[in-house]
């Protein structure tokens, strides 16, 4: 009997570490998860926040201010370098950023979509690479590409088609498999931004500085990636999880309120942004549908670089 009993016990006890092991690494946040709250991480959010504002949005900007004749058309643009430094020191950042959360994720689902973001942005960088330096051409983004002047004539006109399929593996597949695993990872480790400790429910000085810049570069990977409908969604399933938690009496850390902060900041910049641009005729027929978010670079090639 004794030893039936043992054998029962031993076998509950395995159940019960077995149970636990899956939850801290696939469940939900638990109350040993929150008491780990992390403290905010000023040094790689403001690593991530220049980064993104050098080697992603700067890399347009680099290719028109240095000379053409120290990056040759048919050589790769200091904007092309800009992309691959991109593309290595964002998948670091993140998984630095995973390592860092007090809640244990998925491994299999964080190290898969870092595998998809690099083929996606790798992608994106000889698309856009090609599609910039046709701007020296005579290209006009706020055209679609059977519309360009320089690209229309073309002869024979298999040749149009091959240039859409650039544009297509720029603009579709490259930004899906870009942005895709980039706003998941992001989720993820949004999720495991929740505590109970009241202490913790704000965000230092520093943050609030790194709230403005971070929320106007995704205002700008929104606008310029067109990919509003993924922004939403994911804001809107930050939102829900923060309702649900809060039901529990979990709040969000630093560094949750940081990136929420920084979303809905983005959120109303791209409201502002589709205000201002409403009635624009060149633009409305460039961005049919209901889903209207003109890109920056199409208002540039259309409002500012046509003026000189």
């Amino acid at each position: 009997m004794e030893a039936a009993r043992g054998s029962t016990r031993e076998r509950q006890a395995g159940r019960q570490l077995g149970a636990s092991f899956l939850q801290a690494r696939h469940g939900s946040v638990s109350a040993d998860e929150a008491a780990r709250t992390a403290p905010f991480h000023l040094d790689l959010w403001f690593y991530f926040t220049l980064q993104n504002w050098v080697l992603d949005f700067g890399r347009p900007i680099a290719m028109l201010v240095f000379p053409l004749e120290w990056f040759p058309l048919n050589k790769p643009s200091v904007g092309d370098y800009f992309h691959m430094a991109y593309n290595v020191i964002t998948p670091f950042l993140l998984l630095k950023l995973i390592e860092r959360s007090p809640r244990t994720l998925p491994r299999s689902i964080t190290y898969v979509s870092i595998i998809i973001f690099i083929m996606g942005a790798s992608i994106h960088l000889v698309g856009d690479s090609v599609n910039h330096r046709l701007l020296f051409s005579g290209y006009q983004h706020h055209l679609s590409v059977r519309e360009n002047p320089i690209i229309k004539n073309l002869k024979p006109e298999t040749l149009i088609d091959s240039f859409e399929l650039l544009y297509y593996y720029d603009e579709y597949l490259g930004h899906c498999m870009w942005y895709i695993p980039f706003f998941l990872i992001l989720f993820m480790y949004f999720s495991g931004c929740f505590t109970a400790c009241k202490a913790e429910r704000w965000m230092p000085g520093p943050a609030l500085l790194l709230v403005a810049p971070s929320g106007l570069y995704y205002w700008y990977l929104v606008t310029e990636g067109q990919i509003f409908i993924l922004f939403i969604f994911t804001f809107f399933a930050m939102l829900a999880l923060v309702l649900h938690q809060k039901r529990k009496r979990l709040f969000l850390d630093s560094n949750g309120l940081f990136l929420f902060s920084s979303f809905t900041l983005t959120l109303l910049l791209v409201a502002l942004w589709v205000a201002w641009l409403w009635n624009d005729p060149v633009l409305r027929k460039k961005y049919p549908g209901v889903i209207y978010v003109p890109e920056p670079w199409a208002f540039y090639t259309l409002h500012v670089s046509s003026r000189h």
